[in-house]
């Protein structure tokens, strides 16, 4: 089976070195999980089937659909996000086993998602008009670079192009992330997405300036030519259907 972004984050983890375990967190609730169901989702609400384990319970997810028949067959199940599934556990003392079976099997505590719930809340300030506009330069961690780069992978079709710089604004030079030709409405799910990944990184995102420009707009063009360019994926074209019509994919849960 293909590696997956998931295996590549918990294969081999080391539990102390937070800087991966950081890294892998936010792989995790970046992902797209297939929910193990002790029925058929009614409606927006969904049963996880739970698994008693001397350190507490668990539910069971899976990054592919593949992975989840090969444990359980033909089972009930739901898609959500590992961010949608932490606001699911958090606070509830449930845990969770990933990818149970898979190279990357690992039993998470519930610890784990009342982490991942507080990083969500996190908000990044707008960008306002700098009067200059640098290199990124060497300020800004790896760490803080690759959850960037790992979690604007994840967004595709939600923007064309990102853009890493700094900008100076009278004496402050603060660092600055746009996203160009943003989709409709895709604005504060970016936002969102982009603020939980420097926290769980380790970075305050209320340091890093955020914009939405499109590609053609003056200031995309200074920040561009002084600026780090990350190109976005293009979606996976296919044929979609409402949540919960199309019998090849499971309803979605945000």
């Amino acid at each position: 089976m293909t590696e997956t972004p998931l295996d590549r984050a918990f294969i081999g983890l080391d539990p102390e070195d937070e800087t991966a375990r950081r890294a892998a967190y936010s792989q995790l609730a970046a992902a797209e999980l297939f929910l193990l169901l002790d029925g058929e989702p009614d409606g927006g609400a969904v049963d996880p089937r739970l698994f008693p384990l001397e350190s507490g319970p668990v539910v069971l997810a899976f990054d592919t659909e593949a992975r989840l028949a090969d444990f359980a067959g033909s089972a009930d199940y739901a898609g959500l996000t590992g961010r949608a599934l932490a606001a699911m556990l958090a606070g509830r003392g449930i845990g969770l086993g990933l990818n149970i079976g898979a190279a990357s099997e690992t039993v998470l505590g519930p610890d784990v998602f009342d982490w991942l719930a507080e990083q969500a809340v996190g908000s990044m300030p707008a960008a306002g008009k700098p009067d200059e506009i640098l290199p990124p330069g060497d300020g800004i961690p790896d760490a803080v670079l690759a959850a960037l780069e790992s979690r604007l992978a994840a967004a595709a079709g939600l923007a064309r192009r990102a853009v890493l710089a700094r900008a100076r604004y009278s004496e402050e030079v603060r660092p600055i992330l746009a996203l160009l030709d943003p989709a409709p409405e895709a604005e504060s799910a970016l936002a969102a997405a982009i603020g939980e990944a420097l926290a769980i990184a380790g970075a305050d995102p209320s340091g890093i300036d955020l914009a939405f420009l499109a590609s053609d707009h003056p200031a995309a063009l200074r920040l561009l030519s002084a600026g780090l360019a990350i190109d976005l994926p293009e979606p996976p074209s296919r044929t979609v259907s409402a949540p919960g019509l199309d019998p090849d994919r499971p309803p979605r849960l945000r």
